[in-house]
């Protein structure tokens, strides 16, 4: 990964932190949220955001619901799909009240509205509640069904202006196959967007990584349950997998 800056300064001063549902839920997966599991990742964002780094969060429902899956079958899908967003929902207010508890100022924005809950989404305010120092948390997807939270963490971040994606995983970036299921799995430091199409690899869904690449937005994937990493990342520390265009090739780790 290129372009670390030195002197201790953030490398980028808005980002998308993309969390999937199952972060929620903690290293056991027992509960569907495990409040360790939020305070950590509330911990990590504070961190961020007293250096001054503006953050905004996508979340995911997972922990709670999948959406349309084998065992929905008699479910129809956008009913499926409108209970994944109001997962998100749970996860995002378990959130806004972690990082409330330690002084950190969030707003949550939801796709579907919920006036009683959250704040509406609307772009303008978010972009100022980030110049403002809060921390944005958008929900509820894009309001949508058939759209994953992928694409909505693309959206997004394209429209506040974000400087890149950080996509928080319980990996430690792109691997050339699932390295629990393959130990031949070797991981690469960066990657082109075509080429991640081209392998098939499991960055984000292709019409959430052609909206990155269309509008040139980096995704940075990272493992979430190290402590630190996501001041590693913003400040340019090369771990994860970098994803942007015109990537410099770098051979897989083996």
């Amino acid at each position: 990964m290129s372009g670390v800056l030195a002197g201790g300064q953030p490398m980028y001063k808005r980002v998308l932190l993309k969390l999937s549902g199952e972060a929620f839920a903690g290293v056991a997966q027992t509960d569907a949220i495990d409040t360790a599991a939020v305070y950590q990742i509330a911990h990590e964002i504070k961190e961020v955001a007293a250096a001054g780094v503006q953050v905004a969060c996508v979340v995911g429902g997972g922990n709670i619901w999948r959406g349309k899956t084998e065992s929905h079958e008699k479910m129809e899908r956008v009913t499926a799909d409108h209970m994944g967003m109001l997962a998100t929902v749970i996860n995002a207010l378990a959130l806004q009240d972690a990082l409330e508890n330690i002084d950190v100022p969030t707003r949550v924005q939801t796709a579907i509205s919920m006036h009683q809950v959250a704040e509406p989404y609307i772009r303008r305010r978010a972009i100022r509640h980030l110049e403002k120092g809060r921390v944005v948390i958008f929900a509820a997807g894009t309001g949508n069904p058939y759209f994953t939270t992928d694409t909505t963490a693309a959206l997004r971040a394209i429209e506040i202006d974000a400087e890149a994606i950080l996509k928080a995983t319980q990996v430690d970036g792109v691997y050339s196959a699932d390295p629990k299921k393959d130990p031949r799995a070797v991981r690469f430091e960066t990657l082109d967007y075509l080429e991640v199409l081209q392998r098939g690899l499991e960055v984000l869904d292709n019409t959430a990584l052609t909206l990155c690449m269309d509008n040139g937005l980096p995704i940075i994937v990272f493992e979430l349950k190290r402590r630190g990493n996501v001041k590693r990342v913003i400040w340019g520390e090369p771990i994860g997998t970098y994803v942007g265009r015109a990537a410099k090739h770098v051979a897989p780790v083996v």
